[in-house]
């Protein structure tokens, strides 16, 4: 009997050793760069984190699924733990951190490039050029004749937030300021519709997907004069670069996971020369530009 119970508790030993080690391995099933990891990404911001996903996948074992989100979207799931790696367009701050804290999790922030929300007009209009302080007006109620309309991509976006904080308002839909879900849908509200200004990620024209190509190319990317400012600014990469643009704004990669995973990974392969190289390629400005060694021959 003695021998049989020590046989039992033995075995049951193994097979509590043997779950426990399922149950950490499914928990950190990733390494740097292998395995699979959910990145929740600013919707504004997709594409360029689209690209890196796509190269990064193809250089190793990984897969990478993009989950986008409106920027208030994404704070929350941040918050509450259903998201531990998340790409923003701007930099958490010491009171999201601290709220972090709470949960025992230090972020690791790594900025990798910086972009811009864009203005966009239908083609048919022969005005590129608009004021941002038209635009605050516009945004406070007053009338403004060069404004038919503002249409943003969604009401929790970081394109709101940046063009409420500047106007120093809340965003409240009205009759001719309002929004939909995607960037998708409003650079083609845009081209069928004449006089609307839409706000979108600069990223989404610069690099369309192929089903959104006739839309994009029904609009045009307007230039900004910033409140205060003498001179109107297309959002160019040198532009942007030099910070003339007045909605530039950084991208940043909030890390989480609290181990070394992809999400150390893919910070690190964004921020490195390839990844870089990705950002440079899409019109957007990489935080380090990347090196071009040149070899001469006899």
């Amino acid at each position: 009997m003695n021998k049989l119970l020590k046989t039992f508790i033995g075995v049951s030993l193994l097979a509590l050793l043997f779950i426990f080690a399922c149950q950490n391995k499914t928990e950190n099933s990733d390494t740097i760069l292998t395995g699979e990891a959910n990145i929740y990404v600013d919707e504004s911001i997709k594409p360029i984190v689209e690209d890196a996903k796509a190269v990064f996948e193809t250089q190793y074992k990984a897969k990478l699924n993009i989950i986008s989100k409106s920027e208030a979207e994404l704070m929350n799931s941040l918050f509450d733990g259903s998201a531990r790696i998340v790409v923003l367009s701007k930099k958490i701050n010491q009171e999201n951190i601290n709220i972090l804290k709470t949960r025992k999790i230090k972020p690791r922030v790594t900025p990798f490039a910086k972009d811009a929300i864009a203005l966009i007009k239908n083609k048919a209009s022969n005005d590129t050029l608009v004021s941002l302080q038209d635009v605050v007006d516009f945004m406070k109620g007053k009338p403004v004749t060069s404004i038919k309309g503002l249409v943003f991509d969604n009401p929790n976006s970081s394109s709101v937030r940046l063009i409420s904080e500047i106007a120093n308002v809340n965003f409240a839909p009205e009759k001719n300021i309002f929004s939909f879900k995607t960037s998708e849908e409003v650079i083609k509200y845009v081209s069928e519709n004449n006089g609307m200004i839409g706000v979108v990620g600069i990223d989404w024209i610069f690099q369309p997907e192929l089903i959104n190509q006739k839309y994009v190319d029904n609009v045009n990317i307007m230039s900004v004069k910033g409140v205060n400012a003498t001179e109107y600014v297309f959002p160019s990469q040198d532009n942007l670069a030099q910070g003339k643009y007045p909605l530039a704004r950084d991208l940043y990669i909030i890390d989480c996971q609290g181990y070394s995973g992809l999400g150390m990974g893919f910070s690190s392969f964004v921020a490195g020369e390839r990844g870089q190289r990705i950002v440079l390629k899409s019109g957007l400005v990489p935080v380090r530009f990347p090196t071009r060694r040149i070899v001469i021959k006899k």
